[in-house]
This record gives C-alpha cells, sequence and structure tokens, in this order.
C-alpha cells in the first residue's frame, strides 16, 4: 500500500550541478514532471511541480519551482494485520476465539512480497471475522518448524487452535477468499 507524505525541504532544494533531473518521457510537455535525486536525500525521488504554463522551456529554472515538494514512500505493513511471533503464538493464534489467518513470510522472499497486498486487502475485507496475523520465519522458526512449513508464504487458517488449511505459495485473491469462506459461520 503506498502513502503520500506532503513535505517541505528544509533549506529549499536547489538545482545544482550534482542534483540529477529526470522527466517523464511518456507524458506531453505541458503534463511532464520532473523528479529530483538529491545527493543528500539518499537516493529519495522528489517531484518536483510545476505550472503548466511554465513548462515551455526544457531546462526549468530553480526560482519557478514551488517550494513544496511531495516524498513518496512505500508501506510494508498495516495495522490491520499484526505480528506473532513463537512467544504470542499461542495466546494469540492458538487461544483465539474465531478463525484465525496467519501469513507465514520472510523480508528476502520475492513472493512474500507479492502477496502482502493481498493480505492486507483481506485483512479490511474480513475485520471482525478474522484475525490476520504475520509471523516471519527468520525471526520465529519454532512455529513455522512445528506445522512443516517448508516453503514461503504459507498462509495457514486456524480455528479453536487446531490448523484447518493451508495454501502454499503466491495465489490469486480469490484461492485465498474461497478458503477463508469455508470457515465463516
Amino acid at each position: 500500500m503506498a502513502a503520500t507524505f506532503t513535505c517541505t525541504s528544509l533549506p529549499p532544494l536547489s538545482l545544482r550541478s550534482d542534483t540529477k533531473i529526470a522527466s517523464s518521457t511518456s507524458a506531453s510537455l505541458s503534463a511532464r514532471r520532473l523528479f529530483a535525486v538529491s545527493p543528500e536525500s539518499g537516493g529519495l525521488r522528489i517531484r518536483l511541480s510545476q505550472s503548466p504554463t511554465l513548462l515551455t522551456s526544457i531546462q526549468p529554472r530553480v526560482s519557478r519551482l514551488r517550494r513544496g515538494v511531495v516524498c513518496e514512500a512505500q508501506e510494508t505493513t498495516t495495522d490491520i494485520v499484526s505480528i506473532v511471533n513463537d512467544s504470542t503464538w499461542d495466546s494469540l493464534v492458538l487461544k483465539a476465539d474465531g478463525p484465525v489467518l496467519v501469513d507465514f513470510w520472510a523480508p528476502w522472499c520475492g513472493p512474500c512480497k507479492m502477496i502482502d497486498p493481498l493480505v492486507n486487502e483481506l485483512a479490511q475485507q474480513y475485520a471482525g471475522k478474522v484475525k490476520f496475523y504475520k509471523l516471519n520465519t527468520d525471526d520465529s522458526p519454532a512455529a513455522p518448524s512445528k506445522y512443516s512449513v517448508r516453503s514461503i508464504p504459507t498462509i495457514m487458517i486456524f480455528v479453536d487452535g487446531e490448523k484447518k488449511d493451508a495454501i502454499i505459495g503466491a495465489v490469486p485473491k480469490s484461492t485465498l477468499t474461497t478458503s477463508i469462506d469455508k470457515f465463516l459461520q
């Protein structure tokens, strides 16, 4: 889930010779967006806004740029999907009332990153009906070992402390909803 934050640069961003400027070539000149990557920003892309009438020249002037910049960041977790680990496993998963979905993942896993937005969407869709948790298999190896998790992502559904279903791999949203719906009363 992407988040956009409005901020201002302090001091105001200046286009020095060591600032890289890139523009979108797919857009028309009047709708072109300029991006600056400042060496001090550690690679953060900053979108510089100009009014369409000021985009008549290919070379922008610093004085014509607005003082506000848009900082874009990628969120990796949400507040809806909570974290579970080996020490909280029993109380949050096994002793929970109702269905519990656990996403076994690792930060280095590409397919885990692909399925993460789906899990977050489902957590919002089933809020109040199913509890959603994520378990980092690198940080908490006991629970994955106990339930024979051999590859990730693995999604397991527990009801009354008992494993009812397991889905292995990055699967479509429809596969996950079908699996969840089986355990809702």
